[in-house]
């Protein structure tokens, strides 16, 4: 299996006096146990709710305190800190933090380190509901934004103060993929990429309807990957309890007829194309308002053809525009993969072995055959998330 974004990495941690600092230990641990190198620096006021040792324990370094609490072995810490880092993530930055960063003011370990450092800095907020919406607060954010450093939002619900609203530090799934996009090439910056995912549900009464094994994982690796590679990614998902990955569009449809009216909404702006979905081929004839009683249910069941989304792609692709499509094959991967991407105008297929049990529908792992107009290529067998970076540097080159 690839090896983590993290691993090898200098991420530096700036940790500020707030009741949800606790929730950064676990941050902190996750890091390491990806063999990320965590710096953790924390403020006078983070030491008043969780001490030093926690981190330096999580972590395996120690933790810095102070300006003047290094020793003689490195009396250049708030420039050392910063020089070697590849990100540095502030959380739970405080609005106190913020005010200070955004005039630029170095008055302790932290925000010199900040104001030395040229990496890439993550801003996690987390306050009082009133605190977040107050008017210096949000221009302090809007100042920030504009120097460059990445604002990662607070989410909303019940705080520690026992007020709900928005202010609640940003979970770790969320944070966790703003991380990786930092560290990840940014090869796909500018491109507006569409994705689908998911199966297509087509109903034959209130109670049921036609569908596929299909989980959406493999669409939703792709978004992921193609986010965390500096794209704007759009979404058009079928029905799945997948979460929405960080920083991506979501549009969610149910039928087949649905996610073509979306997904030829969007394509026109579009650079990318990728049709991983498995949308369903045929649609009930007839689709009843009521649950049909079970002694009612004709045995034949009429069927009528849906609209073949990729083919209509196909026929309207404008240049420079890349199409990429997926098949599911149980046999004669290779032939049945090329007759679709040479009907369907593609400029690669990935084909899906759906007749093992270790690739292809709900599985976790994957092994694609890549046609294109130039040959054919076998990916390495993989968890699903390697293969979605692997199929993107496929379609970089393409770009």
């Amino acid at each position: 299996m690839a090896q983590s974004v993290f691993a090898g990495k200098r991420i530096v941690i700036g940790v500020c006096g707030s009741i949800a600092a606790f929730k950064v230990a676990g941050w902190v641990s996750e890091l390491a146990k990806e063999e990320a190198l965590v710096s953790v620096v924390m403020t006078a006021s983070a030491r008043e709710f969780i001490t030093p040792l926690t981190f330096a324990a999580l972590s395996g370094n120690d933790v810095h305190t102070g300006m003047f609490d290094a020793g003689k072995e490195d009396v250049m810490a708030h420039i050392n800190i910063g020089r070697d880092a590849d990100v540095i993530l502030v959380a739970p930055a405080t609005a106190n933090l913020m005010a200070r960063l955004a005039i630029g003011m170095a008055d302790d370990l932290l925000t010199t380190t900040l104001l030395a450092s040229r990496a890439g800095v993550l801003i996690c907020p987390a306050m009082n509901p009133r605190m977040y919406d107050h008017p210096a607060t949000r221009r302090n954010l809007r100042t920030l934004k504009e120097l460059g450093y990445v604002i990662i939002d607070p989410e909303s619900g019940m705080m520690a103060c026992k007020e709900e609203g928005e202010g609640r530090l940003a979970e770790w799934d969320t944070v966790r993929e703003y991380l990786a996009k930092s560290l990840s090439a940014q090869d796909l910056q500018g491109q507006r990429v569409l994705v689908t995912a998911g199966p297509t549900r087509e109903p034959l009464d209130p109670a049921r309807f036609l569908s596929n094994r299909s989980s959406g994982k493999m669409g939703y690796a792709l978004a992921r990957a193609a986010f965390r590679r500096g794209a704007e990614v759009i979404l058009v998902s079928g029905p799945t309890t997948l979460p929405c990955p960080p920083g991506v569009t979501r549009e969610m449809v149910q039928t087949a007829l649905e996610m073509r009216e979306r997904v030829l909404a969007h394509a026109e702006g579009c650079s990318v194309i990728v049709k991983a979905a498995a949308v369903a081929d045929y649609r009930p004839e007839t689709l009843h308002e009521h649950k049909v009683k079970k002694e009612n249910i004709e045995k034949e069941l009429v069927l009528e053809k849906n609209p073949d989304i990729l083919f209509e792609l196909g026929k309207q692709k404008k240049s420079g525009q890349v199409l990429v499509g997926f098949a599911a094959e149980s046999k004669n991967l290779a032939e049945e993969g090329l007759k679709k991407l040479r009907k369907k105008n593609l400029d690669l297929i990935a084909v899906n072995d759906i007749g093992g049990d270790r690739t292809g529908f709900e599985a976790e792992t994957n092994q694609l055959l890549l046609i294109s107009r130039s040959g054919t290529e076998t990916l390495p067998f993989t968890s699903k998330a390697h293969t979605a970076d692997l199929l993107w540097d496929r379609i970089v080159a393409l770009l």
